[in-house]
């Protein structure tokens, strides 16, 4: 997805009514002292981000647009807890950014569930120093000794074109080395999540981060070494961080219609999830057969858990409900059906975009909400599968005295 603006909102305190961000007063057992004193005093024993992985099913997760909605609100809503609430924070990390995230992980805290830490270079990969890395390891080894997991993305869909971080391969592979050494070594426990676009539509000519010919992005980025870039070249590979550096694949699939010019309310075709994860699409959108089987290349070939951080089906609200209702229900039925369980063992999360917003692409709001309409609410959670994971009951945690 290449959205107008990032796809976070500020965690303004009038939308975090009743969760107090600084505050001696505990929100589980975690929460034991103010944020001040956390370091002086006993914290809690990280728990591993590795351990979140179920042995079989997929964590459910969502995209909060937290500027209008509290997770709390939202697990009223859903009926369930989710396992994983997604945040997105600029990097380098400037103040507001921190207590975002700070106000982010209390939420999650007070749920149970898993944060995952979506970074966005939006000054480029070159702001992403040592330095820069470290402030990311403090803040996430903070949250982890608050007692909440950390799964780190950073400069998710760097295979497009939308982001200032976009095609830049040898620039991104190096940031995402950088930025995973100083949480292996500063943020113990965390995990983190090499996460592009799939691959439909690659190269995604025309953004503004798209590879100019005769740079040296560009000739790594030719892949079949023709000289230019079409869907024939290797959409995932040249951004491949190496096997080293990541615990979780993730890929956004979103059902953006039929074909551009983006817009119209339409059906998804059966099976355009799965043609998506494993590059085999082959319908009204084009010809996608060339991209690679992204869940058997780097899920089952890595034996590694495999994501779907973002997913959603676009609907322009037209005056439709019933048939935008429709669009959405095929959708998740796709996304949550008996085959996505059974062919795809290694899907251990998927995250639903929960946001209403503008979406350049299309000139219009686009509303990706499945919880927001009562109607489409309750098809939604009627729907849920059993092979789907929420968060439990915060416990108290494990306490660890200082120096131990």
């Amino acid at each position: 997805m290449s959205p107008a603006v990032p796809r976070r909102s500020f965690l303004s305190m009038a939308a975090l009514a009743g969760v107090t961000i600084v505050s001696s007063v505990a929100l589980s057992g975690c929460t034991t002292f103010p944020r001040a004193f956390r370091s002086a005093s006993a914290r809690c024993a990280p728990r591993r981000a590795s351990e979140v992985v179920p042995d079989t099913g997929s964590l459910f997760g969502v995209n909060l647009d937290w500027g209008q909605q509290t997770l709390e609100e939202y697990a009223t809503l859903l009926g369930h807890r989710p396992a994983v609430a997604v945040v997105f924070a600029d990097v380098p990390l400037g103040v507001q950014d921190v207590e975002d995230v700070r106000g982010a992980a209390d939420q999650v805290r007070g749920q149970g569930g898993t944060l995952l830490l979506t970074l966005e270079p939006q000054d480029g990969l070159q702001s992403v120093t040592d330095h820069v890395a470290d402030d990311v390891a403090a803040l996430v080894n903070e949250m982890q000794e608050s007692g909440v997991p950390v799964i780190v993305r950073f400069a998710h869909e760097m295979n497009g074109s939308w982001y200032p971080w976009g095609q830049q391969p040898d620039a991104y592979v190096a940031a995402f080395r950088r930025v995973a050494r100083a949480l292996r070594s500063g943020a113990p426990g965390s995990a983190t999540m090499w996460a592009p676009n799939e691959g439909g539509g690659y190269p995604f000519i025309g953004g503004p981060s798209s590879a100019v010919a005769g740079t040296p992005a560009f000739d790594v980025l030719d892949t079949d070494g023709d000289g230019v870039l079409t869907t024939r070249d290797d959409p995932y590979t040249p951004y491949y961080p190496g096997d080293d550096v990541f615990d979780w694949v993730g890929l956004s699939i979103y059902h953006w219609g039929a074909a551009a010019p983006w817009g119209a309310n339409v059906l998804p075709e059966e099976g355009k999830f799965a043609a998506k994860l494993t590059g085999t699409y082959n319908g009204a959108g084009g010809d996608e057969t060339p991209v690679p089987d992204f869940y058997d290349l780097f899920g089952v070939r890595r034996n590694k858990p495999v994501a779907v951080p973002e997913t959603a089906a676009l609907v322009v609200p037209r005056g439709d409900p019933e048939g935008e209702r429709a669009i959405k229900q095929a959708w998740w039925s796709q996304v949550f059906s008996a085959e996505t369980a059974s062919r795809f063992p290694n899907v251990r999360m998927v995250n639903w975009f929960e946001w209403d917003k503008y979406e350049t692409e299309v000139q219009e709001h686009v509303d990706w909400t499945v919880l927001h309409d009562p109607a489409t609410r309750a098809a939604f959670v009627g729907g849920l599968p059993g092979w789907l994971h929420f968060a439990e009951a915060p416990q108290p945690c494990r306490t660890v005295e200082p120096g131990r």
